[in-house]
């Protein structure tokens, strides 16, 4: 991003916004904000992920969205793109990195945290990767990010003959709980990112709600499956019976989706 000692080598970036954000970080958008130490402005930020001429790690918010979409989308597609933000849009430059990288820049020391710069009083706690060591939010929110990515092979899994509940039994105490929620959303709405809806394929869409304790994937043409806090590593998976169909058309109407 320089030509001088404060260069910053670029290795990954990614998007936060109300509808489309690293999930590990939170439930929604302002507390991911929150983790960062950023305010949840309606625009949101683009992180860019690097390290410096020594090898510390960094993380840079800007406010050009734009830019870091427009950088993601081309290294999906194998393209290179040069992604250097203008000083005037940058909101924040943190130490450390919210996420975890398995990559490093070529040519420089090993990743490390940034020493305390003892001119900054009062400056930002070094960034952590969320803990997904143990089962907890952050884990239980990538598992639904994995489930989104790997919809038809959790699908197979499942019955296609699955029910919402058998005939004359009650659901899970847990599964009705967590759709009580996600039904609260339409009636109160939460935080922006609680709800957030994705292309699928053809007409269907991807949801994704998320609450204190839990986290569902769905497909608006499909089945939906629960994760929850209490129950470790377990995948509930939730059949349309009468009910699903018209809750997740519901949230799909009130979800944010992405701009592109």
């Amino acid at each position: 991003m320089a030509d001088d000692d404060d260069a910053l080598y670029v290795l990954t970036a990614v998007l936060l916004t109300p509808a489309q954000f690293p999930s590990v970080l939170g439930d929604d958008y302002p507390e991911a904000c929150a983790r960062l130490g950023l305010e949840p402005y309606a625009e949101g930020y683009g992180l860019v992920l690097g390290q410096d001429g020594e090898g510390a790690r960094w993380t840079v918010a800007t406010e050009d969205v734009t830019l870091v979409a427009c950088a993601v989308a081309a290294w999906d597609c194998g393209m290179e793109y040069d992604l250097s933000p203008s000083e005037s849009s940058v909101a924040a430059v943190l130490p450390g990195w919210p996420l975890a990288l398995a990559v490093a820049a070529p040519g420089v020391p090993a990743p490390h945290d940034p020493e305390p710069d003892p001119q900054q009083d009062g400056g930002h706690d070094v960034l952590v990767p969320p803990d997904t060591e143990q089962w907890g939010p952050a884990q239980r929110r990538l598992g639904a990010d994995e489930i989104a990515l790997q919809w038809a092979a959790w699908r197979e899994q499942v019955d296609d003959e699955v029910e919402f509940v058998e005939a004359g039994e009650q659901p899970n105490e847990s599964v009705r709980r967590v759709l009580d929620e996600v039904r609260s959303y339409l009636d109160e709405p939460p935080p922006p990112g609680r709800i957030r809806s994705a292309f699928a394929s053809g007409d269907a869409r991807t949801l994704r709600a998320d609450g204190p304790g839990w986290s569902m994937v769905a497909r608006t043409d499909d089945i939906a499956f629960l994760l929850l806090d209490d129950e470790p590593g377990e995948v509930l998976p939730v059949g349309r019976g009468s009910e699903l169909p018209q809750l997740l058309k519901a949230l799909d109407e009130v979800a944010l989706r992405p701009a592109a």
